[in-house]
């Protein structure tokens, strides 16, 4: 039986670059699309912007590849969608997999998640050229130092990501996340998170996480960050992981 999973990048890298060493390592067993966000589809966030357009394309998409139920896995703004999808469409799955998804709602937040999204409030009022560095570092743990940028020009597609970050900041907060629907979830749910990213967004996030989901798997990866990956950093490992993860849907199912 194949394994037909749908996976969804985060704010700023495109899904090719994105998943590009784990689906290689995946491999022709699995029958894996890397969806870019419908955020990115034109040069500008379209208008009135919300999750609900990411919702669409995933409906969308797994239509056009005849995914009937599947696996669905989102890393960072594509982990929000992904967790927007799962409270509306459930029957659609058969697990979902979490990679530091960007946001989770917005009840229930300790007093440090509430301090970070103000400060992100913050951030997103800043030109570009200081918004981007702010944005990587308020993810990463304290004395963690960002990866220094690649060499030479920035690629076309950088261009779009400081509005396509407000779009998505202005959707989080505007978004309710039914978090009984979530609780309902009865699939397994994986969570991956970093250990040198941020423990008071992504390590809190995943509490919050273990609360809510009846069928629920932590992994933690110590050297990893939110800017630096595992499905990029550790391909491997986490290929295994998710093929684990996987197999539990389906068994779930019988």
């Amino acid at each position: 039986m194949t394994t037909e999973v749908l996976l969804l990048p985060g704010g700023v890298m495109p899904a090719d670059l994105a998943y590009g060493s784990l689906l290689e390592e995946l491999g022709d067993e699995v029958d894996a699309i890397a969806k870019d966000l419908e955020l990115y589809a034109g040069p500008e966030p379209p208008a009135g912007y919300t999750l609900d357009h990411e919702i669409a394309g995933i409906l969308r998409t797994a239509r056009d590849a005849d995914f009937d139920r599947f696996h669905l896995v989102g890393y960072s703004g594509g982990g929000a969608s992904s967790l927007a999808f799962a409270a509306k469409h459930p029957e659609r799955l058969l697990s979902l997999a979490l990679l530091e998804p960007a946001w989770m709602g917005n009840d229930d937040l300790s007093p440090e998640e509430l301090d970070i999204w103000r400060e992100l409030d913050r951030i997103a009022t800043l030109p570009p050229a200081e918004m981007m560095p702010a944005f990587v570092a308020i993810q990463l743990a304290p004395g963690v130092e960002p990866a220094p940028p690649p060499a030479g020009p920035p690629p076309p597609w950088m261009a779009t990501r400081p509005a396509g970050l407000r779009a998505f900041l202005a959707a989080f907060s505007s978004s309710t996340l039914d978090l009984d629907d979530l609780r309902a979830f009865k699939h397994p749910v994986y969570f991956a998170v970093g250990g040198r990213s941020n423990p008071a967004y992504f390590a809190r996030m995943a509490e919050r996480a273990r609360a809510i989901f009846p069928d629920f798997t932590l992994e933690v990866f110590d050297e990893r960050h939110h800017f630096d990956p595992p499905h990029r950093s550790e391909p491997v490992r986490t290929a295994r992981a998710l093929r684990a993860h996987w197999a539990r849907g389906l068994r779930s199912e019988r």
